[in-house]
Order: structure tokens, then C-alpha cells, then sequence
């Protein structure tokens, strides 16, 4: 790869990691809730989920799912309907991860699956894909490279966010306000998610 095929890649990555979306949304409200040991475990899965989805669409699974309506649309409306229960459960959550520790509990494997439910996530495999992988005769030499980039940035970018949560946790939790300042965060939290999820129905 050249210098500008990267420079390039740079920019794509810089661009879609570090704009809210669902992984950060989630990265910031967990940490916020429930601290950023518990976080964790998500902004890990990101990355971990985004690295399987990569290979996936490079041996060229992704290009058979986009191509096919049914099962587009069945990862589409799956998708939808994870981020529009996820963001009920945090339109809910009221108080801090001591008294309502179930109200969000995103595990590290429902982290994983949320990639393969994001088809701005497909799309933007493909894209790399398309753009710096396929039609070349060292693909899975580009792919060595490509992969622990993308990698990075989607470590990077959900750690910060869940540094901006943990934050604002001691704020949030502030007793003298009855717990409003973090049952409006959650809910603006919430509503990204469904803006986010109605995005996406769209695609």
C-alpha cells in the first residue's frame, strides 16, 4: 500500500470512528452508568466484532448479504430492533449501577453480535474492502495491514467515549438533584439510539 491509499484510510477511519453512532453512544452511557471497568468489556467487543466482520466481508461473505434482500433486510430489521430495545432499557435507567445494575447489562458477546446487526457496519466493510482490498494480487497481505488499523481506531474512538462517560459519572450521580441529571443523559443516550436505529431502516 502507498502512501496516499493510507492517508486515505486514515481519513475514512478518523471520520467514521470518532462520530456518535452506536458503539460510542454505548461506550459513553455504560462507563457513565456503571463505570469504566464495566464499560469495558463493550469497548473491547467493538473492536473484537468489527475484526470478524472485516474478515468476513474480505473472503466475501458481506458482499452475498448485501447482495441478497432477505437476508439485507433480516440484519437490517435485527439490528433496528436490538438498538430500539437497548435504547428502552436506557430510557429507563434512572439511577446508578448499585440499585438498577439489570437495567443495562450489555455483555461482551452482545457487543460482538451488535456489529453483525449494524449494516452501516457491513457497508463500511465493504467499503474498505472495495477501496483497498479486493483486485489486488496481495490482498491478504493488504489485509495484515488494513485490519490492526481499523482495529485501533475502533478501540481508540470507544475508549474515549467511555472516558467521557466515566467522567461525567460523579456528576451525573450528584444526590442533590434526585438523580435528574442522569435519567436525562440516559435518555439523550436513548435518543441517539433511536435516531441511530430509524438511520438505519433507511440505509
Amino acid at each position: 500500500m502507498n502512501g496516499a491509499e493510507i492517508t486515505a484510510l486514515l481519513l475514512l477511519c478518523t471520520a467514521v470512528s470518532f462520530t456518535p453512532g452506536p458503539n460510542t453512544t454505548l461506550s459513553t452511557a455504560l462507563a457513565a452508568n456503571f463505570g469504566l471497568r464495566r464499560a469495558l468489556r463493550f469497548v473491547l467487543a467493538v473492536p473484537v466484532g468489527w475484526g470478524l466482520l472485516l474478515t468476513l466481508c474480505a473472503s466475501g461473505v458481506g458482499a452475498l448479504v448485501v447482495s441478497l434482500p432477505p437476508l439485507r433486510l433480516g440484519v437490517k430489521a435485527a439490528g433496528v430492533a436490538y438498538l430500539l430495545w437497548l435504547a428502552w432499557k436506557l430510557w429507563h435507567a434512572h439511577q446508578l449501577s448499585q440499585a438498577k445494575a439489570d437495567q443495562l447489562n450489555v455483555s461482551f458477546w452482545q457487543g460482538v453480535m451488535l456489529q453483525f446487526l449494524n449494516i452501516k457496519a457491513w457497508m463500511l466493510a465493504l467499503t474498505v474492502v472495495a477501496g483497498w482490498l479486493a483486485g489486488h494480487d496481495d490482498l491478504w497481505t493488504r489485509f495484515a495491514v488494513v485490519l490492526p488499523l481499523l482495529l485501533a481506531f475502533a478501540l481508540t474512538s470507544n475508549l474515549s467515549y467511555a472516558l467521557v462517560g466515566t467522567l461525567l459519572r460523579q456528576w451525573l450521580a450528584d444526590p442533590t438533584h434526585g438523580g435528574r441529571r442522569l435519567r436525562w443523559f440516559n435518555r439523550c443516550m436513548a435518543a441517539v439510539l433511536v435516531v441511530t436505529a430509524l438511520w438505519m431502516a433507511t440505509v
